[in-house]
């Protein structure tokens, strides 16, 4: 049984992809305040890790590591979206469940840190 909301094919089905997509980010935007805070240092370091990256590697890991962020950040938000709509009541699962998004969104913060002093503190040293 197919879903109806998997109707649209081809470049229709694109467009719609693109439209959630835009629709994903603004809703992020508007209510989640971590969301907001890790794009505005995104805002700070890509453009800070095209300028020292020394080649192309080195600048694709300092920007990569910087967009995870923001990746890991949108899919532990809707983890805690899916979460709270089930039910507003206290449950372990639903403990752990934003527990672990958030200790996924640590660790993709600790990666960016280390993968910058990695290629950075050497240099500057």
């Amino acid at each position: 049984m197919s879903s109806p909301f998997k109707g649209a094919q081809g470049l229709r089905r694109l467009i719609n992809a693109l439209g959630y997509s835009r629709d994903g980010l603004a809703s992020a935007w508007q209510h989640e305040a971590a969301f907001r805070e890790e794009t505005l240092l995104a805002a700070v370091a890509v453009p800070l890790g095209l300028w020292l990256g020394e080649g192309g590697v080195e600048k694709a890991l300092l920007v990569g590591c910087i967009l995870l962020v923001l990746v890991v950040e949108l899919l532990n938000s809707a983890v805690e979206a899916v979460v709270d709509r089930v039910s507003d009541e206290h449950h372990e699962l639903s403990k752990r469940a934003k527990d672990i998004g958030s200790a996924a969104v640590l660790l993709t913060l600790l990666l960016a840190a280390g993968t910058w002093g990695l290629i950075l503190v050497p240099r500057y040293l």
